[in-house]
């Protein structure tokens, strides 16, 4: 790593690396949190067997709705929103609020990125 320490005009000290350093620390910070959460139990996992369910789901929003053995009624229901609305969040047609994609994480037990991450990256 080929870090520049610098001092700001205000005498900060500034470190200046190139962006695939910067994000390599960040992916590595991102991991250690992952891990943490994991042991602490605080992360969602799922067993080996689901993987493949997992893959096979239209969206990680239909995954985890089916093995927290909901419905989409239930789901909807006590998420405020309309089952042909959920159906459409789940099978990628239509994209919902963060609003909404946090009460369904609530619900679900899964944290909101998890859960849509592919839909608030965009």
């Amino acid at each position: 790593m080929a870090l520049q320490i610098s001092v700001s005009p205000d005498g900060e000290n500034l470190v200046t690396m190139t962006a695939t350093e910067y994000q390599d620390l960040v992916d590595a910070r991102d991991a250690a949190i992952a891990m943490r959460e994991i042991a602490n139990g605080t992360m969602p996992t799922i067993a080996e067997a689901d993987l493949d369910a997992y893959l096979a789901a239209p969206t990680a929003l239909a995954f985890w709705r089916k093995h927290r053995e909901m419905t989409q009624v239930e789901l909807s229901q006590a998420a405020r929103i309309s089952q042909p609305y959920l159906a459409q969040l789940e099978n990628g047609q239509r994209e919902g609020t963060v609003s909404v994609y946090l009460r369904l994480a609530k619900l679900l037990h899964v944290r909101i990125d998890d859960l849509a991450a592919d839909v608030l990256t965009d």
